[in-house]
């Protein structure tokens, strides 16, 4: 990569923060964003002269323009990573649960990929990359709206890489793809297979915006089982008590 400006929203725990520190390491000057001001300026003392801060919730209609206020601190913006958002199992399907998954996984995500978009349209070059998640492969009776609401991020980016082409725009995107990761949404004492560390998978994460990897489903172990349910016909996958 031969720019050198990151945003990060999302940055105040788990990978965004993992993602950030490795970016740091590497000579980047990044903005790191998020709803927690202490968590914000804790991993600021790590590196005051490469990291600016900017307190922003995805749901707030002046996220907008406190990103734009993030980007002129840190001078530009060449890489914009969402790393922001919520998820839980919801078996009784709670309204509430639902609702604030989708406004954060849908209309805060819309929010902050947008507004990266349209300044590196302005800009005429940039990288978008989004934590997404293997949920997105197949609706999980577990967590309909999470899993959902990752569904419609793989889509919102494949949408938004045909307009950058249809524009002429010079972006390029990557789709970040977890499967089960030691972080907050899953700090609820329960059993998770393949359970992964933070710092592993933002090795992998950095690894992916170095090449540029349009899709990237970290790591093989999760590959293999993404590829094994798309083979799974649906009157099947119904049957399955699969879990999250």
């Amino acid at each position: 990569m031969n720019h050198k400006r990151a945003i990060i929203v999302g940055a105040t725990s788990g990978i965004g923060k993992e993602v950030a520190r490795q970016l740091v390491a590497e000579g980047w000057h990044i903005g790191i964003a998020g709803r927690r001001e202490a968590l914000l300026k804790e991993l600021q003392a790590e590196a005051p002269s490469q990291i600016s801060i900017q307190c922003i919730d995805v749901q707030e209609d002046e996220a907008e323009a406190r990103l734009y206020q993030l980007i002129e601190q840190v001078g530009g913006m060449d890489l914009f990573l969402q790393s922001s958002g919520i998820g839980r199992q919801n078996r009784d399907l709670n309204a509430d649960i639902e609702i604030r998954t989708l406004e954060t996984n849908g209309t805060g995500f819309v929010r902050m990929v947008g507004t990266a978009f349209r300044y590196f349209r302005k800009q005429g070059y940039g990288h978008i990359a989004v934590i997404s998640s293997i949920a997105g492969t197949k609706g999980l009776g577990s967590a309909p709206a999470y899993s959902a609401s990752k569904r419609f991020q793989n889509i919102y980016i494949d949408a938004l890489e045909q307009l950058a082409y249809m524009q002429k725009i010079p972006v390029r995107f990557t789709d970040i793809r977890p499967g089960f990761v030691k972080t907050d949404i899953l700090n609820d004492n329960k059993h998770y297979p393949m359970l992964m560390d933070a710092q592993t998978t933002a090795r992998h994460i950095v690894c992916a915006l170095k090449r540029k990897k349009r899709v990237a489903i970290i790591d093989w172990r999760y590959r293999l089982l993404v590829w094994g349910w798309r083979l799974i016909p649906r009157w099947i996958w119904k049957r399955l008590p699969v879990k999250n």
